[in-house]
């Protein structure tokens, strides 16, 4: 992925891929949205590896997406915002209601759907030969979205993800001199600057250090007062830390995941409703 592909408008997944958007403007403000899955089945071409998952994604909240590895987590968080279609061969069914609208519906796009839900992806992935700054103004470049005081976007997108204070005099180094835990904040950073109501996170600390994973989780918690998050993460501490609800899917042998069980957090850890649940959060299993 280069930068030229950020100036050819090329689909990329930082929060707002691949947008043609005509001269929009960036929005004051946002207004977190729901999320809502209906019977959602993903397949890769003949394997069905996503089956009749339901699930409720409320507005200012955290949900974390646990299970073990091959689950379908992933698959699942790609759906939301139509990433899954962009793997040739890939298919899916149900529906993904955002506030209440279908987000594959004939009057949606994926284009539109992917800047109101954002992603954050396990690898951080900052522009390289990009500086910090223009790292997160590169989807509002991709979208085509105009801002009037963009040098005010920077401080308040990276003052979200919880990074203003360490790169506010190194906003003109490349984002790729940054430490891991600073890339995966500036991510977060360029995610949040195009204003999405939604963000997904696939694993955001898994290639970080201790303190890095404090530091992003800290900033998890600060944006979910103002945007939806879902997340998946294998660590349950974490989920437990920082989500406010949680759903655990599973898949059998030779079979897709589904959803198992979901709830309040305190609930799923503290009281699960199934046995599978409770084995593999106290680690018999995954």
């Amino acid at each position: 992925m280069t930068d030229s592909a950020v100036a050819k408008g090329d689909d990329l997944s930082i929060g707002a891929p691949g947008l043609s958007l005509g001269r929009a403007v960036v929005p004051d403000a946002i207004r977190a949205a729901s999320l809502v899955a209906e019977d959602v089945c993903a397949w890769f071409g003949r394997r069905l590896v996503v089956a009749d998952i339901s699930l409720q994604m409320a507005a200012l909240q955290v949900t974390a997406l646990i299970g073990p590895s091959g689950c379908g987590k992933s698959t699942f968080l790609r759906v939301l915002n139509r990433m899954h279609e962009l793997v040739p061969g890939a298919a899916m069914s149900g529906q993904v209601r955002l506030d209440g609208a279908d987000v594959y519906g004939a009057s949606a796009t994926p284009a539109q759907t992917r800047l109101r839900i954002g992603m954050v992806f396990q690898k951080p992935n900052p522009f390289p030969t990009m500086t910090v700054r223009e790292n997160v103004l590169a989807g509002l470049k991709l979208a085509r979205l105009r801002c009037a005081d963009r040098d005010a976007l920077v401080e308040e997108s990276l003052t979200r993800a919880g990074l203003w204070n360490e790169v506010k005099n190194r906003l003109g180094e490349s984002g790729g001199a940054l430490s891991g835990g600073q890339q995966q904040r500036l991510c977060i950073a360029r995610a949040l600057a195009v204003k999405p109501q939604v963000l997904l996170m696939d694993e955001p600390c898994s290639a970080l250090d201790p303190t890095s994973t404090r530091r992003v989780e800290e900033t998890i918690t600060e944006i979910g007062d103002e945007v939806t998050v879902v997340i998946v993460t294998h660590n349950m501490q974490q989920a437990q830390r920082i989500s406010t609800r949680c759903a655990f899917l599973l898949a059998d042998e030779n079979e897709p995941g589904r959803l198992v069980e979901a709830g309040p957090t305190t609930t799923v850890f503290g009281s699960p409703s199934d046995p599978r649940t409770a084995d593999y959060i106290e680690g018999r299993f995954g």
